[in-house]
């Protein structure tokens, strides 16, 4: 483990020499969702492969590069495109980019993700705020991590979204005619689809909402201390009664027609948050 403490370091400082210099809030941007480049003063860009240590996305709509610039006047490091256990990477792989982020200096993480909506009252393209979640991964990013170097082993996830963040983007979202549902999202390993059964019993287990990403991030973010909020955009109606064959073209195209508005809530709560 002192092996991943050392790649941690070397990619830092690899991205420090880049210029990727006191950035103070990460963000992780997930399928179909890349309009928050446009709200960036882009000063440095790398793609995933030029960086030491980094895995390589891998899904087609990811765009796979690490971005760093301002956005309303705060230093911002962005990934655009993020990593799936789904693609045969570790969960340690994963998440390797969040704990980078936070060797750089970051101390808020926004992340965002394509989810399909299983709460009958959410439609197509909306946004909804996460305040909690439920992990059914096969796996956790903080297995085998027993050096307190690492963090506390025994993580308390009681409130694993910080409210504070959340309340912020709420108020964001307002601000700029947008609006914001509250929900539970559940985490599966994919990448297929799930069947109607499972959808019922996801439903009944508490979850509004079901994707393939974001847990490990926060799992990892809440060990090392980092202060983070997510939310997902509702690319399909998951209701078992009447599913439908999904058209993974036309979620992507969903996610895109929310992206815009999701992007400048984003970029309104950055210069909103004070560390």
């Amino acid at each position: 483990m002192d092996n991943m403490l050392q790649k941690i370091k070397e990619t830092a400082s690899f991205l420090l020499s880049k210029g990727f210099v006191a950035p103070e809030t990460g963000v992780v941007l997930g399928t179909g969702l890349g309009a928050f480049v446009q709200h960036m003063n882009i000063e440095c860009s790398i793609p995933y492969h030029e960086i030491p240590h980094f895995p390589i996305a891998t899904v087609e709509f990811h765009k796979g590069q690490l971005l760093f610039g301002d956005v309303n006047g705060v230093k911002v490091v962005a990934m655009q495109g993020r990593f799936h256990y789904y693609e045969g990477y570790s969960m340690q792989q994963i998440t390797f980019p969040i704990r980078v982020m936070k060797e750089l200096g970051i101390k808020f993480l926004l992340l965002s993700n394509a989810a399909g909506g299983m709460n009958a009252f959410y439609k197509k393209g909306d946004m909804v705020l996460i305040d909690d979640h439920i992990n059914m991964l096969p796996e956790n990013p903080l297995r085998g991590l027993n050096d307190p170097a690492f963090g506390n082993r025994f993580v308390d996830m009681c409130r694993p979204y910080d409210e504070e963040m959340g309340h912020i983007l709420v108020k964001a979202a307002h601000t700029v005619q947008k609006e914001l549902l509250h929900g539970v999202y559940v985490s599966v390993q994919g990448p297929n689809l799930e069947t109607r059964a499972e959808y019922r019993y996801l439903r009944a287990s508490g979850a509004d909402m079901v994707g393939m990403s974001t847990v490990p991030e926060v799992i990892v973010a809440n060990h090392i201390g980092l202060r983070c909020a997510a939310v997902s955009v509702i690319t399909d109606e998951c209701d078992p009664d009447n599913l439908l064959p999904v058209n993974i073209s036309e979620i992507i195209e969903v996610a895109g027609r929310a992206d815009e508005g999701l992007s400048t809530i984003f970029a309104t709560s950055i210069k909103m948050m004070k560390s």
